[in-house]
């Protein structure tokens, strides 16, 4: 009889050790695969701008690109994506460094033939990079583009599709993009990179939103806000949330529920600013103000533990400091960052 349950219990042990097996190796995440990416604009003139790492509690890994590639990012970071096992830092004054987002290496980078470069999307293994083009007389910019570029590791620029003034945040929707500028949308074609038409947008178009099945273009004038609606099959505004809010910045950030993080600003001279909650199934203002402070300059939503962003950049006098708050406002924990902190990435 012990024979026979020393048996059972080898059959037993083997099939779950076969069990275990065909599960295939465990590969551990890379040092950046968790946590919170903090990306640091930096200084004009300094062309400083770094990543911060950040993973709990009091643990911030500092200069996170200088120290895995062992050279300074040289340039102000406006935007960072993820896609694909890659991370894309782009910076204004021109290029886009692309890392592996395990580690931080260096893959590649678009370095040459861009100008003020905003942000990026991938499609069909190509980036898409919204660039102001180079400022006339005037300082306006009448040469905006979005630049194509065949490779996800970078290189030289195939294409550039011309836009309207000022393009900012994109949204691919199937087989289009929806570029939101200074004064408008525009659609351009991504089965021929060519520009289909342009939307008009009442106030200044910033981030597209999605929430509940439906794509919203969030923007702005002195007095409110509005969350566009947008078509999906025409690529028109369906409808509008129209909210009063004075002071809104292009800085906001989706929570739980529908409810929306708005950076507000009296701006110069005192730049009294304020973190607003936005109702969007309500259409309406729920808090004005749930935290106050000056110098902010980006915020994010950490869907995780529903804690938000929110960063200082100290009047950029030196470096900056990142604010963790509950959804009710309440001040968690600051964190010691970068040069103008601007920006997150939630692992």
């Amino acid at each position: 009889m012990k024979n026979v349950r020393l048996s059972l219990l080898l059959l037993v042990a083997a099939f779950g050790f076969l069990a275990c097996d065909n599960e295939g190796p465990q590969i551990p995440l890379g040092e950046f695969e968790s946590g919170v990416l903090i990306y640091n604009e930096g200084a004009f003139g300094a062309n400083d701008g770094e990543v911060y790492h950040y993973k709990g509690d009091d643990d911030v890994s500092a200069d996170v690109f200088e120290r895995v590639n062992n050279r300074p990012f040289a340039g102000l970071i406006q935007d960072v994506l993820e896609h694909d096992g890659k991370t894309f830092l782009v910076a204004n004054t021109g290029k886009v460094e692309i890392v592996d987002s395990r580690d931080f290496t260096s893959l590649g980078a678009v370095s040459e033939g861009l100008d003020i470069t905003r942000s990026l999307v991938v499609y069909d293994d190509k980036l898409y990079i919204s660039d102001w083009g180079a400022y006339d007389g005037d300082f306006n910019s009448p040469d905006s583009y979005i630049a194509v570029v065949d490779n996800l590791s970078g290189g030289a620029i195939q294409k550039k599709i011309e836009v309207s003034s000022r393009p900012e945040k994109m949204h691919v929707l199937g087989s289009r993009l929806l570029v939101a500028n200074a004064q408008n949308m525009d659609i351009v074609n991504l089965e021929a990179d060519t520009l289909l038409n342009t939307v008009e947008i009442k106030g200044i178009p910033a981030k597209f939103l999605s929430f509940e099945g439906n794509l919203y273009l969030y923007a702005r004038d002195a007095a409110n806000v509005y969350f566009h609606r947008i078509n999906t099959n025409n690529f028109t505004v369906q409808s509008t949330i129209e909210i009063a809010l004075a002071g809104a910045t292009s800085n906001l950030t989706l929570g739980r529920n529908g409810e929306v993080y708005l950076l507000t600003s009296t701006g110069w001279p005192d730049y009294d600013d304020a973190v607003a909650k936005i109702s969007l199934p309500q259409a309406q203002v729920a808090e004005a103000s749930i935290f106050r402070g000056s110098g902010f300059y980006g915020i994010g939503f950490h869907p995780r533990d529903n804690h938000i962003y929110v960063a200082d950049n100290n009047g950029f006098q030196g470096n900056g400091t990142v604010i963790i708050l509950d959804e009710s406002g309440s001040e968690l924990r600051t964190l010691p960052v970068g040069r103008g902190p601007s920006g997150f990435v939630f692992k």
